[in-house]
């Protein structure tokens, strides 16, 4: 297993015993990480989707988010269909992906914010 510290508290790992190494894993190892989806138990993944579908349908700046984040992923999976990306699309490409990453956890965000009002 490879391991490369990128930041203070991010590591990236690159494989694991369980995989072949023509299937490499990556991952971040980041005590502030969400789970992956395939590492929640699948009643709380039920769950958080029942949860996204309420805000969908009941909260505005969810629904914003999500419409954005949206309309981002699909301009930026016209761009990776792209046999070969020029500068200026590579750059756009990153510009893509961190404004959906953004959007992302203000989403998540708001989940947050909306698990916390109901616990309380």
């Amino acid at each position: 297993m490879l391991r490369l510290r990128i930041g203070r508290d991010v590591v990236l790992t690159y494989g694991s015993g369980k995989r072949l190494p023509t299937e490499p894993r990556f991952r971040t190892q980041d005590s502030a990480r969400q789970p992956h989806w395939e590492e929640l138990p699948n009643m709380e993944r039920n769950a958080q989707e029942e949860l996204k579908a309420h805000l969908m349908a009941t909260n505005e700046e969810y629904q914003k988010l999500a419409s954005q984040h949206s309309e981002f992923a699909h301009q930026l999976d016209a761009l990776e269909s792209l046999p070969h990306l020029t500068q200026e699309q590579e750059l756009e490409e990153t510009r893509l992906k961190k404004i959906k990453l953004r959007l992302k956890d203000q989403m998540e965000a708001i989940v947050s914010q909306y698990r916390s009002q109901q616990v309380a």
